[in-house]
């Protein structure tokens, strides 16, 4: 007989009967574990019931098991830990600073399973034979992507990516060595300007930590409607709306894409819209909110910033034969102003490597750019290209010649 399932069996019928709500109320559920092992502990010294040889790791184990996510909980808790992901049952892998190593955590098929349920149930989501793809989000803002065969092989595949959050504000990248002082200076300005801003690279290069950074440069007075597959972005300014997509019912229906959250997003008096993630067909109506005259920002998957805005090119023909690349083209290079393109390193660092400008000209059907920031020697330095509308600069009071200053210095004087 094991101690920790003994005294994980009795916390788990103390919270049936007493009506306990672990999600809810973790708080209580820790104080019943507690009164629960002293009990046992009692009982144990005089009876048959083989004792607690760590009383404080059998806290954690059972509390884990009833209020968390059981095995999984520890590296949730872990501040170092990035994403967690489980191949098959004996597989489980996590990344600390962009690394990723094979962990001794051994799970039992069932258990995954059971694992994937109860992290499904605060989101109302759900996972089966009719839908064998899954994103939701955990109570913590981590986001979950389950796969069950038999779209994999044999084994349920699941992806827990916490949202570490390490940077909140463009000086924070500085001091993480993502982001050199005076990049940051001009991205600041760059948004507080009202450009459009593309933000590319890689999975787990960082794209959503370096689009809120730059939405805390966003005016407060400004109003933002942000469109996400799943909640990930956490701006912190009084006026925002944040909308995420959803799931068909059992029946199927009830779906709300993200170029639904786009559409509507135009009908509640944005100043600023900003979308997650480019993905599909929905870049086709961000092109034509931005073209709008509405200022914006995205994320989307790209191997370099001019990669990125050949995307942008392509992606909006998958809304339809009727859309072709004599609309897209010259609206592309028309509404994007800039992309930064972040990378992550091989030791696990993120890093800027190239801050584009797109000054709005077409040759042909390639869309002119030009750089303002591009990696050299290891270093993000200043390149001879000047973004578009310098008179917005302007009209905010920012001197873009000294921002795009040679010597740096110049551009952190105020």
């Amino acid at each position: 007989m094991n101690a920790t399932i003994v005294v994980e069996d009795e916390v788990r019928e103390l919270v049936r009967r007493r009506g306990l709500d672990p999600v809810a109320d973790p708080a209580a559920i820790r104080r019943l574990v507690d009164e629960v092992i002293t009990d046992y502990d009692e009982r144990s010294t005089r009876g048959s019931l083989p004792q607690l040889v760590d009383v404080r790791g059998t806290a954690r184990a059972v509390f884990d098991a009833v209020a968390g996510f059981g095995p999984l909980q520890k590296y949730l808790d872990d501040p170092t830990v990035e994403e967690i992901w489980i191949n098959e049952p004996t597989k489980v892998f996590i990344a600390r600073h962009g690394v990723h190593e094979l962990t001794t955590t051994i799970l039992a098929a069932d258990e995954v399973r059971d694992l994937v349920e109860k992290m499904l149930k605060s989101s109302g989501r759900r996972v089966d034979l009719s839908t064998p793809f899954v994103d939701a989000m955990l109570p913590d803002g981590s986001r979950l992507h389950v796969a069950i065969p038999d779209i994999t092989r044999a084994h349920w595949s699941v992806n827990v990516r916490k949202f570490v959050v390490r940077a909140t504000h463009l000086d924070d990248l500085v001091s993480l060595g993502t982001l050199t002082g005076q990049a940051a200076r001009f991205l600041e300005a760059a948004v507080a300007s009202g450009l459009n801003i593309l933000v590319s690279g890689g999975t787990q290069a960082g794209k959503t930590t370096l689009l809120n950074c730059l939405a805390s440069a966003i005016p407060s007075r400004e109003r933002v409607v942000t469109a996400e597959e799943v909640f990930e972005l956490k701006i912190a300014l009084p006026d925002v709306v944040s909308m995420q997509c959803r799931q068909p019912s059992l029946e199927g229906t009830g779906e709300i894409k993200l170029r639904r959250l786009v559409k509507e997003a135009l009908r509640m008096r944005p100043s600023r819209i900003i979308v997650g993630e480019v993905r599909q067909e929905e870049s086709l109506d961000l092109l034509i909110s931005l073209n709008s005259g509405l200022p914006g920002m995205c994320t989307v998957h790209a191997n370099s910033a001019r990669e990125a805005v050949t995307k942008m090119c392509t992606l909006p023909l998958l809304a339809g034969e009727n859309v072709g690349h004599a609309f897209v083209v010259p609206t592309v290079a028309a509404c994007l102003d800039l992309v930064v393109h972040v990378t992550i390193e091989q030791d696990g660092r993120r890093a800027v490597r190239e801050i584009l400008a797109v000054p709005g000209r077409v040759e042909g059907d390639v869309v002119e750019t030009a750089d303002v920031f591009t990696t050299r020697g290891g270093q993000l330095v200043r390149a001879e290209g000047w973004p578009p509308h310098p008179e917005r600069f302007q009209r905010v009071g920012h001197d873009l010649a000294r921002l795009l200053s040679p010597y740096p210095s110049d551009a952190l004087v105020s």
